[in-house]
């Protein structure tokens, strides 16, 4: 019987290659490169510049069905095709998001892979890594400083302190900060206001990081900040305050994507990190575009399903950058199929066909959604020890009715080895020209149109509501000239619905607004949905609760 070995086991067992010679594979010279110790480095942004003028690869979304407490394995599944492609003589690299401190000390844990299929060193990816975070942040609440200094010293600008719609944020999850009051304690510490933090990763100073395709578009973006308004309901901006040029040097170094690799060696490119269900959950522009200048295939991964992720990386990261993807992968499990299928956790390791025929109109739909895009689509079933070859074959079987392949994979357990044929059948697809890429709808179409389409297209809702206000909201933004902006909705990712508790592939459900927020610097409206949260909480018992330093002066309880 084979060893079980935790993914922490599994990582510390690989000598990692220095990531001078990682670099020398893609063509990069010692120079260009800024090393982060032996194991990673930041991508000098000449170079940057110089491959994103020349992208040659191809490129592969990697998504997944909803998820499931039962887990789907996106990105490992990522890691394991970018090992597979390797393997049969691609020159393919991997495009993933940095984590957030917050699900690692919550509930989700690490965002480095798992199994065979990691990168490395995933104990520095999960934690502080190169300090991205802490830049994106400190860059945020200067800003937030400034507004609150700005109006101590005069308020030139006649902010209207009740309309102050700048936030401040903490890259962990702390409820007790959601709505909070600021400048007590008399007159020396300000004018007493509301305000509220939300968690880095729902900034818009890291969605603008991971759109911007310059420092110089970074620093336009940042100055386009709306902070606030004027009790005429004038907009203040954040560069009338003189805010971008400073946020714009916080966040230089980190700006410049981190170079790391993947257990086979395989490299592998870690760069910013919003959440899909509260933002638009993708890795930096900067990034997908440098790794097209300097591999055949790049794979790159969007949040949580393809009703959140992947609608997000199609309507806003590509529509903004101008990237096309080749193909897409769809990410499944048999266990989850179980669950969406009614299907208790504690049963999910033992046969059930019908649960997976119930489960299966899941699936169904992501690939559905997935088509409406105009990208072909292969399912890549992230096969788990308890799944049976009954299990296995209806899902191959209900694919092919749906015009999908689909084909196990087994990267978990045996690295880039176990995804050779997702590998070729990516290949085969990425190459043959059938992906014709399009968004879901044109920039001309109203704000509350856009949200309805998303509704009624990618989660099969009979309409959206909302109240006076906010509809009101969305009328002021296209009054004001930003109507052709897409749409960020946040809403919860267990559900195609607002109800992470209605699993499966619900129609005909009402999804409601609660709030619209407008980010003209990112160059979209977020559209918060149901009970989402831009600062989550932790569970009963966080994660945090299990970590320590061993007397060897190793980190454990972290996976």
């Amino acid at each position: 019987m084979t060893e079980f070995k935790s993914d922490i086991e599994i990582a510390r067992s690989v000598n990692p290659r220095p990531i001078r010679e990682v670099g020398e594979r893609l063509g990069i010279d010692w120079g260009e490169l800024r090393p982060y110790g032996h194991d990673k480095a930041k991508i000098g942004l000449d170079l940057v510049e110089t491959a994103s003028k020349c992208p040659r690869g191809r490129l592969v979304l990697v998504t997944a069905i909803s998820p499931t407490p039962a887990g789907e394995g996106k990105t490992t599944t990522s890691v394991g095709l970018t090992d597979g492609l390797n393997r049969i003589a691609k020159k393919a690299m991997v495009c993933l998001r940095e984590p957030s401190l917050g699900p690692c000390f919550g509930m989700k844990g690490g965002a480095a892979g798992g199994g065979y299929a990691q990168v490395i060193p995933m104990e520095d990816i999960n934690l502080h890594f190169t300090g991205d975070f802490h830049a994106i942040t400190a860059a945020h609440n200067l800003l937030s400083a400034m507004i609150d200094n700005h109006i101590y010293w005069g308020n030139e600008l006649g902010f209207d302190s009740r309309r102050v719609t700048w936030r401040r944020v903490l890259d962990m999850n702390d409820r007790a900060l959601r709505a909070i009051n600021v400048s007590l304690g008399g007159v020396a510490n300000g004018f007493p206001r509301e305000s509220g933090f939300d968690i880095t990763v729902a900034s818009e100073v890291m969605a603008i990081f991971c759109l911007a395709d310059s420092l110089s578009d970074l620093e336009r973006r940042l100055g386009d900040i709306i902070v606030g308004y004027t009790r005429d309901r004038e907009s203040i901006r954040a560069g009338q305050i003189g805010a971008a040029g400073p946020m714009t040097v916080l966040l230089k170094d980190a700006f410049s994507p981190n170079l790391v690799q993947t257990l086979e060696g395989n490299p592998a490119i870690i760069h910013g990190g919003p959440f899909a269900n509260i933002a638009h959950g993708c890795n930096s522009v900067v990034a997908t575009k440098t790794a097209l200048g300097l591999a055949d295939f790049v794979v790159t991964e969007a949040g949580f399903g393809a009703d959140l992720g992947a609608e997000k990386f199609f309507d806003i990261k590509c529509r903004k950058s101008g990237l096309k993807p080749d193909a897409a992968v769809l990410v499944a499990t048999v266990r989850a199929l179980k669950y969406h299928g009614g299907v208790a956790r504690n049963s999910l390791n033992t046969q059930d066909l019908d649960a997976v025929r119930v489960g299966l109109a899941n699936l169904r739909r992501h690939i559905q959604n997935v088509h409406q895009f105009g990208v072909s689509v292969v399912v890549a079933i992230n096969r788990f020890h308890s799944d049976t070859d009954a299990e296995l074959e209806l899902v191959k079987q209900a694919c092919a009715e749906y015009g999908v392949t689909a084909v196990e994979c087994t990267h978990w357990a045996d690295g880039g080895a176990g995804t050779e044929e997702l590998a070729r059948r990516v290949v085969e697809l990425a190459e043959s020209g059938q992906s014709q890429f399009m968004p879901l709808y044109g920039d001309d179409m109203g704000l509350w149109e856009k949200v309805r389409t998303i509704a009624r297209r990618i989660y099969g809702a009979e309409d959206v509501i909302a109240d006076k206000r906010v509809r009101g909201q969305l009328k002021s933004y296209e009054d004001e000239g930003f109507g052709h902006l897409p749409v960020c909705i946040a809403k919860t990712q267990y559900s195609f619905s607002t109800d992470p508790e209605l699993r499966g592939a619900p129609s005909d459900h009402v999804v409601p607004i609660r709030e619209v927020r407008l980010s003209a610097g990112a160059g979209f409206v977020v559209v918060i949905c149901g009970e989402i949260m831009t600062m989550p909480g932790l569970p009963r018992v966080p994660a945090a609760m299990r970590i320590r330093i061993d007397e060897s002066g190793r980190t454990t309880g972290l996976f």
